[in-house]
């Protein structure tokens, strides 16, 4: 865009010294020429603080590490990769035979007390029996209960299903290897079907410039020559560069760290959009221009320079 106010500046100059006959010297070139680098300056200037440009733009997806409930061998993988899921739907299978010898064990014992319960309760109502043996045995008959429901319950996890619709993604868990309740190890990454985020970071100094509301368009790399519109939905309040969690250690200044971008959410609602959708993976790369309600007219530059950018994307010396 430079190049191109560049060029369009030094024409109207050259025409207006040949239409009014305006001497080339001292005064008037230098003049011409300060001239320029002032307006042009200007324009560029005003363009960027009132309409902020981001290249740093993403979108972004949830995902849910699959960990199962209970440790144990998997036995079966049923699940094929990046293939849709409903909810309820198997992914893999823990073999279940330490879990139903725990829930036999424990329906033995269990048969057993509610017996020894029965004869206490019968002592009891004949005069013959103690009122604490009896509810001794009623604590170890609810015990024991309390037991197999948990053991009954960890025998139903060794079927690990969908927590939703979606899909699985890299898939390398196999029968024989060991699945453990570890969140360090999840055994499988879960993509919920909900859709993208795209969230476009911002430059601070653009703080002034960004309202929920305004308008903005998106052109992702991976869709040359597409721009999309969209609006700003939220500004968040927030950046990872300022957190502090509890630690042994004190909190320092590192001046070789950047200044944080602020991460700006943007809603693409643009009709055309839904039908590239499909062909952007999740975590596509795109340049964002956001249109604030000031000085609208030199939006038309950030525009020109966006369709410019997204044309650019066609052109890649990769071979």
């Amino acid at each position: 865009m430079d190049l191109l106010l560049i060029l369009t500046y030094a024409a109207l100059c050259t025409a207006i010294f040949k239409l009014f006959r305006i001497p080339l010297n001292k005064w008037t070139v230098p003049t011409a020429f300060l001239g320029g680098v002032v307006l042009i300056g200007a324009l560029i200037f005003l363009m960027n603080y009132n309409h902020p440009y981001s290249e740093a733009s993403r979108l972004y997806f949830v995902s849910t590490p699959v960990i199962p409930v209970v440790s144990g061998q998997v036995v079966e993988v049923p699940v094929q990769p990046n293939l849709p899921l409903e909810q309820g739907d198997i992914l893999f299978r823990i073999d279940p035979t330490p879990f139903e010898n725990r829930v036999k064990s424990l329906k033995a014992q269990l048969t057993s007390a509610q017996a020894d319960r029965y004869r206490a309760s019968e002592l009891v109502k004949r005069g013959m029996g103690k009122r604490r043996d009896l509810d001794v045995m009623t604590a170890q008959v609810n015990d024991l209960q309390a037991q197999l429901n948990i053991a009954q319950y960890e025998l139903e996890q060794c079927v690990v299903r969908a927590p939703s619709r979606g899909f699985v993604t890299h898939v390398s868990l196999r029968p024989g290897m060991y699945a453990t309740t570890l969140p360090l190890r999840p055994s499988m990454v879960f993509i919920p079907d909900e859709g993208y985020y795209y969230t476009a970071w911002m430059r601070q100094n653009s703080m002034l410039r960004l309202q929920p509301g305004d308008e903005a368009e998106v052109a992702f790399d991976g869709i040359p020559g597409q721009v999309f519109s969209g609006r700003v939905k939220q500004v968040l309040s927030v950046i990872a560069e300022g957190q502090i969690q509890p630690s042994g250690n004190l909190t320092n200044f590192n001046g070789a760290q950047p200044p944080g971008r602020v991460p700006v959410n943007i809603e693409i609602t643009d009709p055309r959009f839904a039908a590239y959708a499909a062909s952007l993976p999740g975590g596509a790369y795109a340049q964002t221009a956001i249109y604030s309600q000031h000085l609208r007219h030199l939006a038309v530059m950030r525009k020109i320079l966006l369709r410019m950018a997204a044309w650019m994307n066609y052109i890649f010396p990769f071979h």
